[in-house]
């Protein structure tokens, strides 16, 4: 009888213990290409941006696309280059307005700008894990991205805890303009509405990248190639050679509270003064 228990105790055991792997593995799998970030250290009294900082990638990044697609998407995120009709953007339908959902967004906005009035200061966003998102790459905006909290945001939705932080390099640091929230990109547009309504807010994902074989990455002709290339089908790229992304990162939406107005607040880009 004693024998019997024991076995029966290992195999309860057993079975446990698979269960959490599974557990763990779906929740792991709810992100693609999900890759914890290194550890990074920061010097607390430093007045100026870091040098150097390892090339982050955006929640949702295919990994294999390298540091050509990252920089590609770059440019594809700067103001100027969006177009609500542009073969590699993909952007939510507007819906009708309601005053239950100007309230909802108002509440949205709150809580954000108390979730992130510590990390005015650009360190202490680093020193609690935000990655700067290509650094050394010129940019209007920079994305200062937290991996754990863009995990966490295809589970469940805080406003006050945002995937991304939006900021300006400056003479002396960076000054934090936005936000920016994420969702899996197998997100339904309820599930996106549900966090930022659609009648307030556009998300968008970054859809149909042919990227260039890997051999001729350094040669490519971006003018073919990349988010800005003329490839936008899988037949196309096929037949150019090139390896085939439906869609790369996740659903995104910007965000900038300290704007006065909704209109404002809810846009692709910050308006640059």
């Amino acid at each position: 009888m004693f024998a019997r228990g024991t076995v029966v105790q290992i195999v309860a055991k057993a079975g446990m213990l698979l269960g959490a792997l599974c557990v763990v593995t779906v929740l792991l799998a709810a992100i693609p290409a999900h890759r914890p970030p290194a550890a990074q250290v920061f010097a607390q009294d430093s007045t100026t941006p870091p040098a150097e900082v390892d090339h982050g990638s955006m929640p949702g990044m295919d990994m294999s696309d390298e540091h050509a697609s990252e920089k590609a998407a770059v440019r594809d995120m700067t103001p100027g280059h969006h177009d609500a009709h542009s073969q590699h953007m993909t952007m939510s339908a507007m819906r009708e307005q309601t005053p239950e959902d100007t309230e909802r967004a108002k509440e949205v906005v709150t809580q954000l700008r108390a979730g992130i009035e510590k990390y005015r200061d650009y360190r202490v966003a680093l020193n609690d894990g935000f990655k700067i998102f290509l650094p050394n790459i010129p940019q209007p905006e920079y994305h200062f991205t937290s991996y754990r909290n863009g995990f966490l945001e295809a589970f469940a939705f805080d406003p006050a805890r945002p995937t991304s932080l939006l900021y300006r390099k400056t003479s002396s640091g960076y000054e934090l303009v936005g936000a920016m929230y994420t969702m899996p990109k197998r997100a339904t547009e309820e599930q996106l509405d549900a966090r930022v309504p659609l009648s307030v807010a556009m998300w968008h994902l970054h859809t149909n990248l042919c990227m260039p074989p890997r051999a001729q990455l350094r040669n490519a002709d971006w003018t073919k190639f990349g988010l800005k290339g003329s490839i936008a089908t899988q037949d196309a790229c096929d037949a150019a050679g090139g390896r085939f992304r439906p869609s790369i990162f996740g659903w995104m939406v910007h965000v900038y509270p300290y704007e006065e107005s909704l209109d404002k607040v809810f846009v692709m880009h910050h308006r640059m003064d």
